[in-house]
């Protein structure tokens, strides 16, 4: 009797370690979307389900950050990881190159041409995308910093929303207070009035050789645009359950603007995890630690906010 009930209990544990081995499996294809003329490309991440799963459309932050969290001057593979952690619990995702971006960069149109609107009509084109996928269950929006903008205008597409690291405020009050936290009254005066032109919808003929960078002609019809959303405004029009996640060791986003977030949606749940900063690494360390871990591709995303975004997904 003893040998049967430990042969049993030998076949049982087989079984669980096959099923858990099978669930940390997951193939990862290359994935292209059409849009007119353009290709859009991606990477789509399934794990090895027999059912239908979740699947997670995750946006990237600004400038030129390319699907896994990454670029030119650093490395962090953050998203990619974070679509591992999702895989190893069942929920696919789709992470992609924005126009202009990476794989994605000859479908970016001239810099005058470009627009906030191409980001936000780009995510839905990948929502109706996935939604056509008859593997997929349920379908969440995850934007992460920029992204979460992008997300929310998308979001209403989608069966729940995730902000990770989410600006509160619109574009041109957040880059008053960087420029206000950053230099001197000088620069406030010579900035401040493009800025709030710009906030208006009217273009700056004339700019200061030395704020080019921010303000030169080409990128003024994409700030404009961009400027035009309030994240707070935009979130209240998200009926479907929202999650805002944010970490308080982030040197970009402040916990206040994820406070806001939260405060604006009557469907919100507000996590903070404790040390995680933009990136979504926990730092134990200081700020140079913090800055550090942007180009360290080994370390690791932090555990609870998979596990936080695992569990909103299921529930």
């Amino acid at each position: 009797m003893k040998k049967i009930f430990l042969f049993l209990s030998v076949l049982f544990l087989s079984a669980v370690n096959a099923q858990n081995a099978k669930q940390d499996t997951f193939k990862e294809t290359n994935v292209t979307l059409k849009i007119n003329v353009d290709q859009l490309y991606g990477t789509l991440t399934v794990p090895d389900v027999t059912k239908k799963c979740p699947v997670a459309l995750i946006i990237a932050g600004s400038g030129p950050t390319d699907r896994n969290g990454n670029n030119p001057m650093m490395k962090n593979n953050s998203l990619k990881m974070l679509a591992e952690a999702l895989a190893k619990n069942g929920i696919a995702s789709l992470r992609y190159d924005k126009r202009g971006i990476g794989e994605s960069k000859a479908s970016a149109p001239t810099e005058s041409a470009l627009v906030f609107e191409n980001y936000t009509e780009d995510a839905k084109s990948w929502i109706n995308f996935l939604k056509q996928d008859k593997r997929f269950s349920q379908l969440i929006v995850i934007g992460h910093s920029e992204g979460s903008l992008i997300g929310i205008i998308a979001g209403a597409k989608a069966n729940k929303f995730i902000s990770i690291a989410g600006a509160g405020e619109s574009a041109d009050k957040l880059l008053k207070e960087q420029i206000s936290s950053k230099s001197n009254k000088q620069i406030e005066d010579m900035t401040f009035p493009i800025i709030d032109s710009l906030k208006n919808g009217n273009k700056v003929n004339k700019v200061d050789p030395l704020l080019n960078s921010l303000f030169r002609p080409g990128i003024q019809p994409y700030l404009i645009s961009w400027f035009k959303y309030d994240p707070q405004t935009e979130i209240k029009k998200l009926t479907v359950p929202v999650l805002i996640i944010q970490g308080n060791k982030d040197l970009q986003v402040n916990v206040t603007d994820a406070e806001s977030l939260s405060k604006a949606s009557k469907n919100a749940e507000l996590v903070i995890v404790d040390k995680m900063n933009h990136i979504l690494k926990i730092i134990d360390g200081d700020n140079k630690a913090n800055f550090e871990s942007y180009n360290n591709e080994n370390l690791p995303i932090s555990e609870e906010l998979t596990n936080k975004i695992v569990s909103f997904i299921k529930k």
